[in-house]
């Protein structure tokens, strides 16, 4: 049978002598898998098309399993995220998270859209942090654990200082933070970014500038949110925060910073 789908490529691997295997997500059909035959040549027609972050247009057979591609056209390249090794860092989270976390051709269209929206973010500069810890709630609430930021979970009261609790799913008022010991402070600033994360579509997302104290904190915040919710061992993520550590690390003596 026939396909054809708007997809991005989530995932890319070698398979045989010149070929490749690419996994897309999909606006209509979840993710996909299907084999792109000759795709490691170098005057291939369809190489590009297997280019990890390749939002296109795919059309493939498949009667079972694979899908074999059999033309294609490039909606966007997104080459300026495979060009620096920040953007590659982060784009390639944002890929991993969404294939380890989707089920083959599970319904995924919301979830097509904010990664498109995501990729372009980046593309286009702004805030990388802030970018990836929107698309962490979206995934979060794809995957049934959207936060409750409004009120405490325990006892509703929306008044007064609140602490993130990832064990409860939301944030504790003083009163009750003696329930979850793990709980971490919340400034207002950073409650107040929390609140609209959980509603923002990144579609909707325009320049947004957040002081770096706030920006640890949200960091902080979605780390233990996707570590007791989500817990996935991601290989991008290891390697952002090697480069988290790398760019913390103080200047060698006698080298220029």
């Amino acid at each position: 049978m026939q396909y054809r789908v708007e997809g991005i490529v989530i995932r890319s691997m070698d398979y045989g002598e010149g070929n490749k295997i690419v996994t897309l997500l999909t606006s209509t059909h979840g993710k996909v898998g299907i084999i792109i035959r000759g795709a490691k040549k170098l005057k291939s027609r369809h190489g590009s098309l297997a280019h990890l972050f390749t939002h296109g247009e795919y059309l493939f057979f498949r009667n079972s399993g694979l899908g074999t591609l059999t033309h294609g056209e490039i909606i966007e390249s997104h080459h300026v995220l495979r060009e620096q090794l920040e953007l590659v860092a982060y784009a390639s989270y944002a890929a991993e998270l969404t294939d380890r976390l989707l089920h083959e051709e599970e319904a995924s269209g919301f979830i097509f859209e904010q990664l498109k929206a995501c990729l372009t973010a980046l593309s286009e500069g702004k805030d990388p942090d802030i970018i990836i810890q929107l698309y962490e709630m979206k995934m979060l609430q794809i995957a049934g654990y959207g936060p409750e930021f409004d009120a405490c979970t325990v006892c509703d009261n929306a008044a007064g200082s609140m602490r993130l609790s990832a064990r409860s799913g939301g944030v504790l008022c003083s009163r009750c933070t003696h329930r979850d010991p793990s709980s971490i402070p919340l400034s207002d600033s950073a409650l107040k970014l929390l609140r609209v994360f959980r509603k923002m579509d990144l579609r909707r997302l325009g320049s947004i500038q957040v002081k770096d104290e706030t920006k640890k904190q949200l960091k902080a915040v979605m780390r233990q949110l996707m570590d007791a919710h989500i817990g996935l061992p991601l290989k991008s993520r290891a390697f952002l925060d090697q480069l988290d550590k790398y760019a913390a690390a103080p200047p060698e003596r006698g080298k220029p910073e």
